[in-house]
């Protein structure tokens, strides 16, 4: 069974075709070690394991007649529980929405199954996605595979559990402030979000819309940057209701000449200092890609110091007014502590329309800034975060600020500009939790992004399975 729960979803997606491995195999296969793990985890919130079995053997059975459905023919994968899929309970993680069942598939969902893709279940996450650690009051919090007392990381912090321990090979997940990179980083998997606009987010709970609507995007999950690649090519493009995706052609990862990339490094963003690990992962990559034949420079952004200030005074600007409506939308009135936390923050935090008119503003300059710094590079390589994952709620213990909510910047420095950042596992901390390290692209060159975490998967090793 290891041949296949350890399997790249490409490797798979080949092996049926082949007609090596059935469909209903690899299914059953994932099925049984979601079982097995799912119960120390809490990563898996929603199973439909009929369904899936059904429509195993119906791939099975069409792939018989010659007939395949398209790239990830009888592959199955998992769901983060804010994306819909039809017919399968779908929570945001609020007690508002515990029995709420979609009629239709969110656009990235219908595609996935187009692609012959079969859906596992859902996964933990925190409450309407706002925290750093995936629990909530309707299913509890989700365990790291490498340490269960540590968190997976938020807020796809389910999905980036059940891939990294073997029950999924690849999900989608989504992110506003790092929520893709830094689980992938908490488990040592991969992971992109690509750059806002690439893939539409209908379906999606909350729904986009609004003034920090550019900050967040979904992408995709795997323990192989491959099956980044693949499903990336699958669920981007315009779908005719999400008004911010913008039909740029999605470059081709195989194509990038790795020797003509010009790199610039840094260990820290003069926020908060990383851990000596993180730096030696970050220094370690750098030599790696140097190698390699890129040009790699020590180099930082200007002005990257401003990004937590600039983040949470955006989020905190109507004083928790779009969070409080959220929550009368959804009919929840007993939000999670974590939540009830952000909310007294933003209330503290509001700001006047004349003060929100500058800080967007200043948001317009830091990006104006960072373009400029990128002009002379084709890559930032930086850490996903200060430290490994960290102890189940270390990030929310009754601060005015969440705990560690300064550790984030490093990630949240790429949701302001809205440029794509992948995230590969590079190093081992002293506790033996992974740490990724995060490559950040140009405006819509996920294709490079994804080309330089293939390469540092191959040179470093990428995901290692965990001690479950």
């Amino acid at each position: 069974m290891d041949e296949i729960i350890y399997a790249s979803a490409t490797t798979l997606a080949q092996a049926i075709r082949d007609k090596k491995v059935s469909s209903q195999e690899v299914v059953d296969a994932y099925l049984q070690r979601i079982e097995a793990v799912n119960p120390k985890l809490n990563a898996v919130v929603q199973l439909t394991a009929d369904t899936a079995r059904e429509q195993a053997r119906a791939a099975d059975a069409a792939l018989a007649r010659g007939e395949i459905k398209g790239p990830l023919h009888g592959v199955p994968f998992t769901l983060k529980d804010n994306i819909e899929a039809a017919g399968v309970i779908c929570t945001g993680g609020t007690q508002g929405k515990a029995n709420y069942v979609p009629e239709k598939d969110a656009t990235v969902v219908a595609r996935m199954r187009a692609a012959g893709a079969i859906l596992l279940g859902k996964t933990n996450l925190p409450e309407f996605c706002q925290a750093y650690e995936s629990d909530n009051l309707i299913y509890g919090r989700t365990n790291n595979p490498y340490d269960l007392s540590r968190t997976s990381g938020g807020s796809s912090g389910g999905e980036v559990a059940i891939i990294a321990a073997g029950g999924s090979p690849l999900g989608l997940g989504s992110d506003g402030g790092g929520s893709i990179r830094w689980p992938a980083h908490c488990c040592g998997i991969a992971g992109i979000k690509p750059t806002t606009g690439r893939m539409p987010r209908t379906g999606y709970v909350p729904s986009p819309g609004g003034a920090l609507s550019s900050f967040w995007q979904g992408g995709p999950l795997a323990r192989f940057v491959e099956d980044l690649t693949l499903t990336l090519q699958i669920i981007s493009g315009v779908d005719w209701h999400d008004p911010a995706v913008v039909p740029i052609p999605l470059g081709d990862p195989a194509e990038v000449d790795l020797k003509s990339l010009r790199v610039a490094f840094h260990t820290d963003n003069d926020i908060v200092s990383p851990t000596p690990e993180t730096v030696e992962a970050v220094q370690t990559t750098a030599k790696t890609l140097s190698e390699a034949g890129m040009v790699v420079v020590e180099d930082r952004p200007p002005g990257i110091e401003q990004t937590h200030e600039i983040y949470y005074g955006l989020l905190c600007a109507d004083g928790g007014a779009g969070m409080q409506g959220l929550l009368q939308t959804s009919g929840t009135t007993n939000p999670h502590p974590f939540l009830q936390q952000l909310q007294a923050v933003q209330r503290k935090k509001e700001l006047t329309s004349a003060e929100f008119g500058a800080l967007l503003f200043r948001l317009d300059m830091f990006r104006s800034t960072m373009l400029a710094f990128m002009e002379q590079y084709d890559v930032i390589l930086c850490p996903v975060s200060s430290h490994p994952a960290v102890p189940h709620g270390a990030t929310f213990e009754g601060q005015e600020y969440p705990a560690y909510a300064p550790i984030f910047s490093y990630t949240m420095t790429y949701n302001l500009t809205g440029w794509p950042g992948a995230v590969v596992r590079a190093g081992t901390s002293p506790e033996g939790l992974p740490i990724g390290v995060q490559i950040v692209a140009r405006p819509w060159r996920e294709d490079v992004a994804l080309a330089v975490a293939q390469h540092i998967e191959t040179a470093l090793g990428g995901w290692q399975r965990p001690p479950l």
